[in-house]
């Protein structure tokens, strides 16, 4: 359907960069990820299976687009970018010193370096004109911010700095610019997935005595989609030829949170694999023990979807309506 997908974000979408990162301790390469994908075998997905970036690429007919650290030393890498690169980092955020502590991880801010040298290649073997068309038929994603919000809920450094409401503020306010340069260079087809409810993972469930929802985490989430979409909409106004999808995925979380059977799922509150309550006092580790009906859970681990809940959000992304999608869904994108 269209002729590449280049994919930016965090562990929501990262299919293996940081296997190829020596300093960082944002990793999944170990059981029980991996539990379903096809090998087997642990890729660098935080999931028990394909994440979100493998069904989106799916949808349209493409191969997942391969890690860009795994591409760049290859010979033949200009011709391997054709059909896309993924630059997502698990624990990557849209500020650059977002979750330092974890080691090696490949911020925002750096993931479109990368895309600009990918540009490059691709302005060297199929010229300016071509280059032009390619990326204009190409579909551009992005999903990221959740990493921010949880480093500001742990740094009291950051809170008494910032409000929530200026913080996530300064989230948009970081997020254009980049935007922009992909723009810059060629892509015309964003679609763009807003925070889900950070507020409902079992990692904040845990937190209090009834399992409840973070509320307050959650209005962060809200506060920052409106901003986001504000700012995606006089982009449209501003850039030429942009086109792009937005995904409720808060709105749609909520649904699914308090109708879970309506989606096949029977548990949304504790993790598939980790260790204590909820199975939320660890990630998933070769010794947390892992539940059977995975495709029942809405969380694979203490903050990550289940590949089950994965296709899910991303038949949304793709053909949901208006109340989740807008100003047109994935599908209609690809159309323009």
């Amino acid at each position: 359907m269209i002729p590449a997908m280049f994919v930016f974000g965090d562990s929501l979408v990262d299919v293996g960069n940081n296997n190829y990162l020596r300093l960082s301790l944002a990793k999944a390469n170990y059981p029980h990820n991996g539990i379903d994908f096809p090998t087997k075998r642990p890729t660098g997905r935080f999931s028990n299976g394909k994440n979100s970036a493998d069904f989106l690429a799916e949808k349209v007919g493409l191969p997942t687009s391969p890690p860009y650290l795994f591409l760049r030393n290859k010979k033949n890498k200009t011709s391997l970018f054709m059909n896309g690169v993924s630059f997502a980092s698990a624990g990557a955020g849209i500020f650059n010193d977002t979750n330092q502590i974890l080691g090696e991880l490949i911020p925002l801010t750096k993931q479109v370096d990368y895309y600009e040298t990918v540009y490059e290649d691709l302005m060297k073997q199929l010229g300016s004109g071509g280059v032009k068309q390619h990326l204009s038929e190409s579909l551009f994603v992005v999903v990221i911010g959740s990493n921010d919000i949880f480093y500001y809920l742990g740094l009291s450094v950051l809170q008494n700095k910032y409000t929530p409401q200026q913080y996530v503020t300064l989230m948009t306010t970081n997020l254009e610019p980049q935007l922009r340069r992909i723009y810059k260079f060629g892509a015309r087809k964003f679609v763009v997935v807003g925070l889900g409810q950070i507020g409902c993972t079992p990692l904040l469930r845990v937190v209090n005595q009834a399992e409840e929802c973070n509320e307050e985490v959650n209005n962060w989430c809200v506060n920052y989609n409106e901003r986001l979409k504000t700012m995606l909409q006089e982009l449209k106004s501003e850039l030429q030829d942009l086109s792009y999808s937005y995904f409720e995925a808060y709105n749609f979380m909520q649904n699914i949170v308090q109708k879970p059977a309506t989606y096949g799922l029977t548990e949304i509150k504790e993790a598939c694999c980790g260790i204590g309550k909820l199975k939320a006092m660890m990630q998933c580790t070769p010794f947390s023990t892992y539940c059977n009906n995975r495709n029942e859970y809405l969380f694979w681990d203490f903050c990550h979807l289940s590949q089950a809940a994965s296709h899910i959000f991303v038949d949304a992304i793709f053909d949901g309506p208006s109340q989740y999608t807008f100003p047109i869904n994935m599908n209609n994108l690809v159309a323009v």
